[in-house]
């Protein structure tokens, strides 16, 4: 009952009325239903983010029962203010964090903030502080949870929170205390106590899972106030105040060197964390109790290691996952690892499960199953019964549709470096002479995996071929495939691209009028970029959000304390302007479409702009796009379902498909 219940619901908000898209875009454009599910530590509620039928989210709380009607706890409407998550503070209070963007384009401001609510969704309270009129800057960030059971009654939590300097009348500064420390605060009654005193150069603070924080990160700048690339971690022996050096990691998010730190076990009195191993990333634990002792927890020969898996209240660290062709998990809990075991057997279908929640004892585990065409579905599984019951469905307008299979494979690069990638065929088409896409991912410090995909699933339903490259320069293979990043390395990175286009030919998959390239963020950059490097091969070019001018990208951090990464991540020299599609659009010669938002804080509108005009001014076929009030994901329905529609038409239409 709960479970037809919570469908019959969530399928209305996908709704798009007046819209005159295909079906297949409506579909596959509708956001993703679920944002978030967190279950509370009884285990008998749970609550869920979900999207409405355009860009807001509202944040609603079920019994597992289905006992009682949901209660909304809150909503946003998604036009600079979102509902980000809610978790539990107990098991009748929740805790949820919320964010707000300001100004235009350049001038953007984004604030966050945590707000307290009851269960029944009453008695709404502020979390973070509130802002004093006598600070002397503005505080941004409302602060983060990062202990849930902040002393050992678990009515508190540990939070972070940003100290703003205020001043009396005049120029009298009546509260010196600035940068990030750590409070413990009451959920209801707000009763709040520094616990961690602020420092200017603090960005992150690890506890233990049992009100106490372990580890401190120090982020120092130079004069001018840029970060000058490191973090310093240190730690605290247990029952001791005192601060002692940990390790120093220096270096962006894709290339750091240095024992990483992200979770304390006050059991075992370790910490886990991240280092490279023989040119991969490898997991480690290092003693906390002064001796620093180093040991090799985890590590694999072909890939890096993706991330720890965490569970329950202290979410204690219990495994770490991988991906080879497939993302796959290596359990340390032996009863966890049987039960994963015992899932996959169970639901062959769907081999993909993540464990995304569990009640305070354990005894009740909320679990995310899906695979490559099945967008996946919330479970809760129940120790003791050994039942395992639906609770929600990730994406309802796709349920019933026949999606098409993914295939993990490799093609040959030029120099013969055999390319991993995933080939994903239209069902109920032939296996040759087809329209054809090459849809290299975004970051570039990033890779795709197997699973399902909205984007690539609407075109294969469109009867387009799709291919996903893990080009050199992405991240999972380890330093050397990562080569210098895939802008300074630009050339080998688009280079495989184009390559992957070369092999769908050569292999009679593609028909070589039929070839296209869609691209997001860095990925539109590559669809971009290849018509540069070999402006015959593809017939159309989509890019979303691109980077088209690694110049501009490098000073849209001007004011920004990451000004000195991005700038050694972009590097200096001639690949700058070999490297950007705006300043080589004469030699683009296929017909260029673009979607991009205009509030955009991760790669800015002007690089859409100046490419269009660019390409207006050298003669070529180009079309912009643009989306009032959005970010860089295009979250929003409507939008999305207009950008696949236009591109399917667009790619019919210069490529003569029928």
């Amino acid at each position: 009952m709960l479970k037809q219940f919570i469908l019959a619901a969530c399928v209305c908000c996908t709704a798009t009325p007046g819209y005159a898209a295909s079906d297949a875009a409506r579909k596959f454009g509708a956001r993703e239903e679920v944002q978030q599910v967190s279950l509370s530590p009884d285990g008998k509620r749970f609550v869920a983010l979900l999207s409405d039928a355009k860009r807001g989210v509202r944040a609603l709380v079920f019994t597992i029962d289905g006992s009682a009607p949901p209660a909304a706890l809150l909503a946003s409407s998604g036009e600079k203010e979102q509902v980000d998550y809610c978790e539990w503070a107990n098991s009748n209070r929740l805790i949820c964090g919320v964010s707000v963007t300001t100004g235009r384009i350049r001038d953007m401001i984004g604030f966050d903030r945590l707000v307290t609510v009851g269960a029944d969704g009453k008695d709404m309270k502020m979390l973070s502080v509130h802002d004093s009129f006598q600070a002397l800057g503005i505080m941004q960030n409302g602060g983060h949870v990062i202990d849930w059971q902040g002393d050992p009654t678990g009515n508190s939590v540990l939070m972070t929170r940003q100290f703003v300097p205020t001043a009396d009348t005049g120029t009298h500064i009546s509260g010196a205390a600035e940068g990030m420390g750590v409070e413990r605060v009451d959920p209801v009654t707000l009763r709040r106590q520094t616990i961690e005193k602020p420092r200017e150069t603090a960005k992150e603070y690890i506890a233990d899972g049992l009100g106490t924080v372990r580890i401190m990160g120090l982020r120092p700048t130079r004069g001018n106030g840029y970060s000058d690339g490191r973090t310093v971690y240190q730690y605290r022996k247990q029952g001791q105040t005192g601060w002692l050096p940990l390790s120093t990691v220096s270096g962006d998010s894709q290339t750091e060197h240095g024992f990483d730190p992200y979770a304390v076990d006050p059991t075992l009195d370790v910490a886990y964390g991240f280092d490279a191993q023989d040119g991969r990333n490898a997991l480690f634990k290092v003693a906390l109790d002064g001796s620093l002792k180093r040991e090799l927890v985890f590590a694999r020969p072909d890939v890096d290691l993706a991330g720890l898996i965490r569970i329950g209240r202290r979410h204690r660290v219990v495994g770490v996952s991988y991906v080879t062709d497939r993302r796959q998990v290596e359990f340390f809990d032996p009863e966890l690892k049987k039960l994963g075991i015992s899932l996959a057997k169970a639901m062959p279908e769907r081999p993909l499960v993540q464990f995304v929640d569990a009640s305070a004892d354990e005894s009740k585990l909320l679990l995310w199953t899906g695979s490559d065409v099945d967008p996946g579905e919330y479970m809760l599984f129940d120790k003791k019964t050994r039942h395992l019951d639906g609770l929600l469905r990730a994406r309802p307008p796709l349920d019933g549709m026949t999606l098409a299979p993914v295939k993990a494979i490799t093609f040959p690069a030029a120099d013969g470096t055999p390319i991993p990638a995933y080939l994903t065929m239209p069902v109920g088409k032939p296996g040759s002479n087809l329209p054809a896409i090459v849809m290299p991912h975004g970051g570039p410090g990033a890779r795709d995996e197997w699973g399902f995909d909205w984007l690539a699933q609407f075109f294969a339903a469109r009867g387009y071929v799709v291919l996903q490259p893990n080009y050199r320069g992405s991240t999972g293979y380890g330093e050397g495939w990562f080569k210098e990043n895939g802008f300074k390395s630009w050339r080998t990175a688009i280079g495989d691209v184009n390559d992957g286009g070369r092999w769908l030919v050569k292999q009679g998959i593609a028909a070589p009028s039929t070839l296209a390239i869609v691209g997001w963020s860095y990925g539109g950059y590559a669809a971009l970029q290849s018509a540069v490097l070999d402006p015959a091969l593809f017939k159309a070019i989509i890019a979303i959000a691109p980077v088209t001018d690694l110049d501009t990208l490098r000073h849209e951090h001007d004011d920004f304390q990451d000004y000195y990464l991005v700038d050694a991540f972009i590097g200096k020299g001639p690949h700058v302007r070999e490297g950007s599609p705006a300043q080589n659009a004469a030699k683009i010669t296929a017909p260029v479409l673009m979607f991009h938002g205009d509030m955009d804080q991760n790669v800015g509108i002007s690089e859409s702009r100046m490419m269009a005009s660019r390409l207006r001014s050298a003669g070529k076929s180009v079309e912009l796009i643009e989306f009032k009030g959005l970010s860089h994901q295009l979250d929003d329905s409507e939008a999305r379902t207009a950008m696949l529609d236009r591109s399917d038409l667009f790619l019919r239409e210069k490529m003569g498909i029928q």
